[in-house]
């Protein structure tokens, strides 16, 4: 840990991950006005002493809209890597472990999901069901829990031969005894490294379908929604799209430098197997 603490872009990715996490929390105490509260006679207002960000379209204050779009995106991210682990890590887990039918079955499920882009898989999903918050948390948890189940099916394949699961079904232990409490913990340390990542992967891919339009409906605050109305006024009033923008630019680079310096930290090996 002393080492992870002397790297640099980890450090970094704490403090910015430590700060989308406060923001998001304390988005009522943080923000200066209500998202919603529109000032039309100042509509598209540059920075200022008042509004430091600026105004939207509708005079909104963007600063206000874009600390609470840091809930909507850590609501929809956690939402998503929780379920798909749990989901992804079960069925991973029982594939590897079994073996047989079981795992034919889980792995050809993995190689068609896998065979079909993410994010258009989501798109589609997300454009029959309609969108809300609730449909694109379903259509990324669809898309993500197969990388969970491949990355745990490997580890418990060499786990399950280890002398400690031996000696636990020697002593009777039942298959989902073994399971939870010897196989799962000794192979969590890349799930969650893993999950770090894909917390970003999640946040970026919620603010692609917001800003297509698939993601979260106004008056709901959205980064990906609040890029979609600025490339409107990319000429008179660009502060519209730079700000949301940095958002989640700082967002997705802290995780990712959170996650590859858990790497080292967790499992040095697990750079071999995303490579």
């Amino acid at each position: 840990m002393r080492k992870v603490l002397k790297n640099f872009a980890f450090m970094i990715g704490l403090v910015l991950t430590v700060a989308l996490l406060l923001m998001a929390v304390a988005a009522p105490l943080l923000a200066p006005y209500d998202p919603a509260e529109q000032d039309l006679a100042h509509r598209l207002d540059g920075p200022s002493k008042q509004h430091l960000l600026g105004l939207d379209e509708l005079g909104r204050d963007v600063l206000s809209r874009i600390i609470w779009g840091a809930r909507v995106s850590l609501r929809v991210g956690f939402s998503v890597v929780v379920i798909a682990a749990l989901i992804g890590a079960t069925l991973g887990a029982i594939a590897g472990y079994f073996g047989g039918a079981w795992d034919t079955i889980v792995m050809r499920i993995t190689d068609i999901l896998l065979s079909f882009p993410g994010i258009l898989l989501a798109i589609a999903m997300v454009a029959v069901l309609g969108p809300s918050v609730n449909n694109v948390i379903l259509a990324l948890v669809v898309v993500a829990w197969v990388g969970y189940a491949r990355l745990v099916r490997g580890q418990v394949l060499k786990v399950r031969e280890m002398e400690y699961v031996t000696a636990a079904k020697a002593l009777g232990a039942r298959s989902p005894r073994v399971i939870a409490l010897h196989v799962l913990p000794n192979v969590i340390n890349p799930v969650i490294v893993m999950a770090t990542l894909g917390l970003a992967g999640t946040i970026l891919a919620e603010a692609s379908l917001s800003f297509l339009g698939l993601g979260v409906q106004p008056p709901t605050p959205s980064w990906g929604s609040m890029l979609t109305y600025g490339r409107q006024y990319l000429g008179r009033a660009n502060h519209l799209a730079i700000y949301p923008g940095i958002a989640i630019m700082l967002a997705v680079m802290g995780l990712n430098f959170l996650g590859d310096g858990l790497i080292d930290a967790l499992d040095p090996k697990y750079r071999k197997l995303i490579k």
